[in-house]
């Protein structure tokens, strides 16, 4: 049966609109904050997870960017916003959709509907794992090993990986990495950069110094090397 997260923090419009689809025949897990929501999305490993933007602590923006680094599953956000910027905002961190409050009921479902048939059609995984030679990278679990054995990367090491494992095989320019690793403020700050990958590339390289699986394009960016 098909699993969808469902958080926000209005109780009475979470309740609605869980029934709405199990009412559907789909199972729901809820959560009224962002901290509980990461924590069943592990527990849980949903199909597809709706966010509200607006949740104290936790908030819905900052909530989609962790989820992105975990899994591909399509993102839907709720907001009572109609402001341009914020929308832009969340698609920019990584949703799929959003739908304004208030809506109906049926719109609802035939966005998640909609939302879960194109992840069928392009096979994004809720779990995705990827392999190239000898490594292997579960971004759901934020695991990585290297010949069968588990090593250990600070979190800026393997957001830094995650980030080029999600387009393998194709170069990220410097800028992209940078501002989806640190932030707007640092897309400039080339150094950070070139100091995390060779960081990284001495724990999955056999020789760091003649890299084969995080390469680089000079002056465009880096890649990881196909499977």
């Amino acid at each position: 049966m098909t699993t969808i997260l469902l958080v926000d923090n209005e109780i009475e419009l979470l309740d609605l609109i869980a029934q709405q689809l199990r009412n559907n025949n789909y199972n729901v897990v809820t959560a009224t904050n962002g901290a509980d929501a990461l924590k069943l999305a592990f527990q849980t490993q949903p199909d597809l997870a709706v966010l509200d933007i607006m949740m104290p602590g936790l908030d819905g923006l900052t909530m989609c960017r962790r989820l992105r680094e975990l899994t591909e599953i399509p993102i839907i956000m709720l907001t009572a916003l109609s402001e341009e910027k914020v929308v832009v905002q969340a698609l920019e961190d990584g949703a799929d959709d959003y739908i304004t409050k208030p809506f109906g009921g049926e719109e609802f479902v035939a966005r998640i509907r909609a939302s879960l048939r194109r992840a069928r059609m392009t096979g994004r995984s809720r779990t995705p794992v990827i392999a190239i030679h000898n490594v292997i990278i579960n971004l759901a679990r934020r695991q990585v090993t290297v010949a069968g054995e588990v090593i250990e990367l600070t979190p800026t090491e393997f957001n830094l990986l995650a980030c080029l494992a999600k387009r393998q095989g194709e170069v990220v320019s410097h800028r992209t990495i940078l501002y989806e690793v640190w932030g707007s403020e640092y897309v400039d700050q080339l150094e950070y950069l070139r100091i995390y990958v060779g960081h990284l590339r001495k724990k999955i390289e056999a020789d760091p110094k003649s890299p084969r699986i995080l390469m680089n394009q000079r002056g465009v960016g880096y890649y990881l090397a196909a499977s």
